[in-house]
């Protein structure tokens, strides 16, 4: 067992460089199982649920050679067999297999995917999808049985824009007999990393990036070579690390349009920042103004950054709004956040928080990935030493985070308990 131990006050100045996207990873390794051929992923990231993706690949009897952050799938031996429990809980992108091999093969059995505990997080709207493509649903306790006669066409209409909803139905619709259409798709940028991955595989995509998404079935796919474009989700919480903390620290690597949503609302807080091409700069300010945020989906105030941001809002001046509208259970750092001296008042996925208010170091629970992350942020400017436990969580999403947080200046480590 392992826990995170942070002495906090210390300024961070330097550069820190952003990895691959997670969410864009976790959905590129399946992927390359639709091929009949080797693929190439490169800027994969350096963490556990990348693990966790290799050994049901593994599992499925597929080759995996990684050289730092490239690999190479060979999927040409792939035997589609029973998904076991033990790999299936381990994350939640585990139902990404379900489209791939559904697709592939027009049968599936997995069990119900894990993950964070941060809502009920129901996969019925990709279950939806691939009833409406032809498929038969089967569930026996905890496991599914999907299986199909053929994959047809048809117009999907998703219920609420659904990341993994939309790309599940991509991977499932790419061998589908003629013409898909996701309406409402999500439209995170995620999502036209994967599309691009399919089409150089010889898919036939277009519109990913907007609400609607069309897929015209293919026979076979070949293999191919992707990039994952960086992680916004770990650029945000480095960029408000520095709003906190920071002395000209650089977050490099990345995509700044990518993080506008964020970007605004540091503005409207009177944050200082300076942007180029592929980095931002950005400094501590002493003086925030209080902002009200509400999660959206793309291109809104992104859910992955709620937890991070309620931190900054506790060094406000005045009183901050937090309301959630994605998961019900985002708020289980908001205890902690207490315990270590905020002044935040709960009425459902609603919190308001009152600062500007002195943070002090105390014991916490890592309760999901991005609570993860806003106990480290909490720990860098409380007073005195803050310790995480549950950290697997955190090292589910941040690669080599220990690390590239000490290269700039944090009194940061894990300790073996």
């Amino acid at each position: 067992m392992e826990r995170i131990v942070i002495e906090g006050g210390f300024p961070l100045k330097g550069t820190i460089t952003i990895g691959g996207a997670k969410n864009s990873a976790v959905a590129l390794i399946p992927a390359a199982l639709l091929a009949n051929d080797i693929c190439t992923i490169k800027n994969v990231p350096n963490i556990t649920d990348r693990d966790a993706l290799f050994d049901i690949v593994k599992w499925l009897n597929c080759d995996i050679n990684q050289e730092g952050n490239i690999i190479k799938i060979d999927s040409r031996k792939l035997n589609n067999i029973l998904i076991s429990e033990e790999l299936s809980v381990r994350l939640r992108a585990s139902y990404y297999f379900m489209g791939v091999l559904l697709g592939k093969y027009k049968h599936v059995e997995m069990y119900f995917p894990g993950g964070c505990n941060i809502g009920s997080r129901p996969i019925d709207i990709h279950l939806a999808g691939f009833k409406a493509l032809g498929a038969k649903v089967t569930k026996r306790g905890h496991k599914y049985i999907l299986d199909a006669d053929e994959l047809k066409g048809n117009t999907i209409n998703l219920k609420f824009a659904s990341v993994g909803a939309t790309i599940n139905i991509m991977f499932a619709a790419v061998y589908a007999k003629g013409t898909t259409i996701i309406k409402n798709a999500a439209k995170e940028v995620e999502i036209i990393n994967i599309m691009d991955f399919l089409n150089k595989m010889g898919a036939k995509i277009k519109g990913a990036g907007t609400d609607t998404i069309t897929i015209e079935g293919v026979e076979s796919l070949h293999g191919a070579e992707i990039e994952v474009i960086p992680d916004r989700i770990e650029a945000g919480t480095y960029i408000l690390m520095g709003a906190l903390l920071g002395d000209n620290l650089k977050v490099d690597g990345i995509i700044p349009e990518h993080n506008k949503a964020l970007l605004e609302k540091l503005t409207e807080m009177g944050v200082s920042y300076e942007v180029s091409k592929n980095s931002i700069v950005v400094n501590k300010c002493d003086n925030f103004k209080p902002v009200n945020v509400t999660t959206e989906v793309y291109p809104g105030f992104p859910t992955d950054l709620n937890q991070p941001m309620s931190v900054l809002m506790t060094q406000a001046n005045g009183t901050c709004v937090m309301e959630e509208t994605i998961w019900e259970k985002r708020i289980g750092h908001y205890p902690y956040l207490q315990k270590l001296g905020a002044n935040i008042t709960l009425d459902g996925n609603k919190a308001t928080i009152i600062g500007k208010t002195k943070l002090k170091g105390c014991e916490t629970n890592a309760t999901d990935l991005r609570a993860g992350a806003a106990l480290i942020l909490a720990g860098l400017i409380a007073e005195g030493t803050t310790t995480i436990y549950d950290i697997d969580y955190i090292l589910r999403g941040y690669e080599n985070i220990i690390n590239k947080l000490t290269n700039v200046g944090a009194k940061i480590s894990i300790e073996k308990i």
